[in-house]
């Protein structure tokens, strides 16, 4: 059986673009035809996309790699390259999308929700797009710029309806596989599920049928909210969840009293993020066919609460009353929610227009940053007629003017993409 994942590296590469042609016209009885090599295609970029057709990060955690598509070069005869084909990686709503520095890029918590992952390089430009009055022949054409290069941590907040929290063998795992169709492992002994199940329960049917997913979360433990156990990889699952039930042991075998646990798990809670205490909430006691009647009849003299429920998953009961309640807050909680009509393109600016000059040793320089790589990204950059466009390019950018900001004097190397200069004044 496949296993649940929550947690993956992603690397994504987008296409390079295509390299612009070098031509001239060759044609019967025309002297000396004009350049008409043509443009490179731009490379493919590379996006994820939320749905809910995919259940966990499973297929990252020995395929990691993804990539989109190349654009084709240019040729003769005017004629552009294609585009390369876009790569949409498809994640579970609620990925969000981390840099490796830790920093949220992207949160891709509804269906259809999409993020540009790597952008595709530009095509280059052919020869003909360097025509001038000056330039009759231009014997150079732009090489395509590189697809961008990128891995990210990617981490799975589930997207449930309700969220059973409880310490470790409170009954969830039971609970669950009762009141829906899922099959976790159970057992009588703390912590034997350690990664979330989920399960649809259905109510009623035709125009009257009601849905929603419980997520069965591995048991909490005091000092969950400061990392202690597994605590944060599994409250963070909580934090969409539109209800929360708080399952107590009644039979009190974790040592805890009941009143101990539902104060213990509302700090936990309450510690890691404030706003889960404010959802809407069900306080039940499980395991009622194991105590006596007189306990649930006096609940609130008994365990120092008063439970929404005193439920049992092996009589089932209350259980129906327990899932009707669940179904309305949950209605609830739903209709106060705007419906999303468009799922939002995020795209994150990734610094690479502009450029900066960067200085490396004492009479080195780098200037980095896309325009300035993309003005020295030529076929040839040794003909005059490159030499001369470079130059004038970057002096309309103002690198020449940043590298004298810089300290740079005559005779210091510089360093642009692939490419090093001798720097001069002049």
């Amino acid at each position: 059986m496949a296993s649940f994942v929550d947690k993956a590296q992603l690397h994504v590469k987008a296409g390079d673009g295509g390299a612009g042609s070098i031509s001239f016209r060759r044609e019967a009885h025309v002297d000396k035809g004009g350049p008409d090599g043509g443009d490179g295609g731009d490379g493919g970029s590379v996006y994820l996309v939320a749905s809910d057709d995919v259940a966990s990060l499973l297929s990252f955690v020995d395929q990691p790699y993804r990539h989109a598509h190349s654009g084709v070069h240019g040729m003769g005869k005017a004629r552009h390259g294609h585009r390369g084909k876009d790569a949409r990686v498809f994640v579970p709503a609620g990925t969000v999308v981390k840099n490796f520095e830790g920093e949220i890029v992207a949160d891709l918590e509804h269906p259809g929700s999409m993020f540009l992952a790597a952008k595709g390089g530009e095509g280059g430009r052919g020869n003909m797009r360097f025509l001038a009055n000056k330039r009759r022949a231009p014997s150079f054409a732009e090489q395509g710029e590189l697809g961008e290069d990128i891995w990210y941590n990617l981490e799975l907040k589930l997207r449930a309806d309700v969220a059973l929290v409880g310490f470790p063998n409170a009954g969830k795992s039971t609970l669950i596989s009762v009141i829906s169709r899922a099959r976790p492992k159970i057992g009588d002994y703390p912590f034997t599920t350690l990664k979330p199940n989920l399960g649809v329960v259905r109510l009623g049917d035709g125009a009257s049928l009601t849905e929603f997913i419980v997520a069965d979360i591995p048991g909490l433990i005091e000092g969950a909210s400061q990392g202690k156990g597994l605590g944060h990889e599994f409250l963070r699952h909580i934090e969409r969840a539109r209800v929360l039930v708080f399952l107590l042991d009644g039979t009190e075998s974790s040592g805890l009293s009941v009143l101990d646990q539902l104060t213990t798990l509302k700090v936990e809670l309450g510690d890691y993020m404030p706003e889960l205490l404010t959802r809407d909430s069900v306080v039940v006691i499980s395991k009622a066919d194991r105590l006596d009647d007189e306990l649930i009849s006096n609940a609130f003299e008994c365990f120092g609460i008063e439970p929404d429920f005193v439920i049992s998953s092996f009589s089932h009961q209350n259980v129906k009353e327990f899932t009707d309640k669940l179904a309305e807050l949950v209605s609830r909680s739903r209709s106060s929610v705007p419906t999303v009509k468009h799922a939002q393109e995020i795209v994150v600016s990734l610094g690479r227009e502009g450029f900066q000059i960067l200085r490396v040793g004492e009479h080195e320089f780098r200037v980095l940053g896309r325009t300035a790589e993309r003005a020295v990204a030529l076929s040839d950059v040794t003909s005059s007629d490159a030499l001369e466009y470079i130059h004038t390019r970057l002096r309309h950018l103002g690198v020449d003017r940043a590298l004298v900001r810089a300290g740079a004097t005559d005779g210091d190397e510089v360093s642009i993409g692939a490419f090093a200069f001798e720097y001069t004044r002049d």
